[in-house]
């Protein structure tokens, strides 16, 4: 999926500029690649999060420039609630990219039916595909996995033409029986991250510098 994001130029730079548009409401950007001239951008946040809750990797940025582009990284605030920054990629809709896609659950699992327990163990996993076909999600279908069985990378439906750049036989699904009384609990699922969310101690300082 593609969204149509409006951006106009950034003309200040640095923490001060960063921190007023921010309070207007919006987002600092930056657009890059193809070797040409880092360009300076800014759009609203409404936008943004528009484009995020529409699972939009490949955009079309209109306005100050046109062009086709990738999100290459999206900063959060501390708190993973407001955009802060944003990195595009310039591509063509052929131009073959890296992307980590999230990773969810699909089907009904006999072997959960069956008292088991299913932990989703890869999250997300990076692929390789035309900057056009980055899939919103991978789906793990789990239809027909039973009581100790496992879903692996190689197991997974890819879109055309993509490929995945985990090791074929990482593990993504388990179903498990849990343990009995006195026995050692089975590892329980780890707690799901936040796709494409990064806490300011890490990411803003890097957004203010652009």
């Amino acid at each position: 999926m593609s969204d149509t994001l409006e951006v106009t130029l950034r003309k200040d730079t640095g923490t001060r500029a960063a921190r007023r548009l921010r309070r207007e409401g919006r987002v600092p950007a930056v657009l890059y690649g193809h070797g040409e001239k880092c360009v300076d951008l800014t759009t609203t946040r409404e936008a943004v999060e528009a484009m995020v809750r529409h699972g939009s990797r490949f955009v079309e940025l209109i306005g100050a420039v046109k062009t086709a582009a990738v999100v290459r990284e999206l900063q959060w605030d501390t708190f993973g609630v407001e955009p802060i920054h944003v990195d595009f990629l310039r591509v063509s809709k052929s131009d073959r990219v890296k992307v980590k896609v999230p990773i969810d659950l699909k089907g009904e699992c006999p072997g959960q039916r069956a008292g088991g327990v299913v932990n989703l163990v890869l999250h997300e996993i990076e692929l390789e595909c035309t900057a056009d076909a980055i899939p919103d999600h991978i789906h793990a279908h789990v239809g027909h996995l039973e009581v100790g069985h496992v879903i692996k990378v190689h197991d997974l439906q890819l879109p055309a033409g993509a490929k995945a750049l985990a090791d074929a036989d990482d593990t993504v699904v388990t179903c498990l029986m849990p343990a009995k009384k006195g026995e050692e609990a089975a590892p329980a699922a780890a707690e799901p991250e936040l796709i494409g969310r990064k806490p300011a101690e890490e990411g803003e300082a890097a957004a203010e510098k652009s």
